[in-house]
């Protein structure tokens, strides 16, 4: 495996591609979110922030990343 692979994950539902390694923290970072705002699944089970960046995605992932937004 080269290091610039494509890895195919499904992320909220959508089947999208993204070139690997990666981690959570730096999936997070790359769609453009702040890590202390989103809570993340992976594969059916909450990741922990505090292992965002020691997660790394994999082929076939499926993802669901929420993040809040304040208001009123």
């Amino acid at each position: 495996m080269s290091s610039s692979d494509l890895i195919s994950i499904q992320l909220n539902g959508e089947n999208r591609s993204f070139e690997g390694p990666l981690t959570l923290l730096e999936l997070i970072e790359t769609l453009g979110l702040k890590p202390n705002k989103v809570a993340v699944e992976r594969n059916m089970e909450i990741v922990p922030r505090s292992t965002l960046a020691d997660v790394q995605c994999a082929d076939g992932d499926a993802l669901e990343i929420v993040h809040f937004v304040g208001g009123g």
